[in-house]
């Protein structure tokens, strides 16, 4: 339900406007000063401002503009309305951001015309800055057979309005995989809305999904539109849907059942149409015999299962892997034109990732952050987790090549630095007066540190 903001120290325009705007179905607040209404927009959520241009604390124009400054994503639309309207007025209104410009007496056929526009606008804008981000997102990279398989098969499906449950495991591109189906399917024009139902709290994830009216949630905004409501026309993508508690999974149920839903607080039901695509890196057949997840849910989700292989199962694609990080980071940070050699990337494919791709990429970050003059990557500027050949299947990212868990702040810290200066020793083949140069470091307080570490030259 579309909201509406009217801001007139007239209480016989606001009464008239609210009881007008309700009877079309609008959700209607009223504001009698800029400073209420101020306060109101950063409560809630609405899609137009109708704001007198004399108010008794504040010109509305001064007003238009504080608004044009706000968190883009809840800017709404402006329409000035004036008994006394000027061409400079409207001038100058229209260059502060306002939407149109309406004289009182008001034409009500002329008001409902501009504020339907004015909302398509908005719902515009905000579909402009959704695919401005989803633009900035990788593509499903890799020549590798598994690779080949599952872009086809996204291929075959993305057309469809079918449900998708995509298994794989953390960090292997399962968000990727459904927003490369969302920009090939019938919906690419509409926002892809995507919720990790794992990050967030039990008690919070009900109006994530369905919203809330009217101060439903004690201390926070008076209105909140959920990722339903958003992805409306569009697509939402439920991640790590196996962590929904049961009482959320019979809700969403219902939701895909009826393709709609009562916001919390709410009185009337909101109607939407919403492609789901769910994601997993649990078995949900086995949570299933566990009592953890829904059967009936189940079944609506997994319409079409795909299956996102682990990076260690598609090791041939880690060079274009790296080399499209490289691209996405050396533009980002000034360099882009740095390469990774041959011998580093044999090395890179001897580690087991269990980080997957998320992990390949953070690490490439890192590597060109923690050695920014040079242009090639070679074996010795990788870190040594990688370095070293570890990683075996079953260990984590922090453990793997080491054996240990760190179990405080000052532990994780001494082995990143004895990994660095490791590395720094290994790059000036055991010289330790230039590995200290290249640290920053006097040779003495190298030596310190060394000791301290248990780091000997011969390692």
């Amino acid at each position: 339900m579309n909201h509406i903001l009217i801001v007139d120290d007239e209480a016989e325009i606001r009464e008239s406007l609210e009881s007008i705007l309700r009877e079309e179905e609008y959700l209607v607040t009223t504001a009698a000063t800029a400073t209420e209404a101020l306060e109101l927009l950063h409560d809630a959520i609405y899609d137009v401002v109708l704001l007198d241009i004399w108010l008794p604390d504040r010109d509305g124009l001064d007003t238009l503009a504080e608004i044009r400054q706000m968190e883009s994503a809840n800017v709404p639309e402006v329409v000035i309305i004036s008994g006394h309207g000027t061409i400079e007025a409207a001038v100058r209104a229209t260059k502060l951001g306002a939407y149109d410009f309406l004289e009182k007496p008001l034409s009500l056929e002329r008001t409902l015309i501009v504020l339907k526009n004015a909302m398509k606008a908005r719902q515009l804008r905000e579909d402009n800055q959704e695919f401005s981000r989803q633009l900035t997102r990788g593509t499903v990279t890799g020549n590798s057979i598994p690779m080949k398989a599952l872009r086809q098969q996204i291929k075959l499906m993305a057309p469809t309005n079918g449900r998708v449950l995509i298994y794989g495991e953390s960090g292997a591109g399962k968000e990727l995989v459904g927003r490369t189906m969302h920009a090939e399917s019938l919906r690419k024009d509409r926002p892809f809305v995507e919720l990790n139902c794992a990050a967030i709290p039990e008690d919070y994830i009900e109006s994530e999904l369905f919203g809330y009216r009217h101060g439903a949630i004690p201390g926070g905004p008076q209105e909140k539109r959920g990722t339903f409501e958003r992805a409306d026309g569009g697509t939402l993508f439920l991640d790590e849907v196996g962590d929904m508690s049961l009482k959320t999974q019979a809700k969403v149920l219902r939701a895909l059942d009826e393709q709609r839903f009562l916001p919390v607080g709410a009185s009337q039901p909101v109607h939407v149409d919403v492609r789901v695509i769910a994601a997993t890196n649990k078995d949900l057949e086995e949570e299933i015999a566990r009592g953890n997840f829904r059967e009936d849910l189940f079944y609506r989700l997994n319409v079409i299962p795909f299956f996102v292989p682990p990076l260690r199962e598609r090791k041939e694609d880690i060079p274009l892997l790296v080399k499209e990080f490289l691209q996405q980071f050396g533009a980002e940070y000034g360099r882009p034109h740095v390469e990774m050699t041959e011998d580093a990337l044999a090395t890179l494919k001897q580690y087991h990732w269990p980080g997957n791709v998320r992990e390949l990429r953070n690490l490439v970050e890192r590597v060109l952050i923690l050695n920014p003059k040079i242009q090639r990557i070679e074996r010795k500027h990788l870190p040594m987790l990688v370095y070293r050949g570890a990683g075996k299947p079953g260990e984590s990212v922090r453990n793997a090549g080491r054996g240990e868990e760190f179990s405080s702040l000052v532990e994780a810290r001494e082995a990143y630095e004895r990994d660095y200066i490791l590395k720094k020793l290994d790059e000036f083949h055991g010289n330790v007066s230039r590995a200290a140069e290249g640290l920053g470091l006097e040779r003495s307080h190298l030596y310190r540190k060394m000791k301290a570490l248990g780091v000997s030259i011969k390692e």
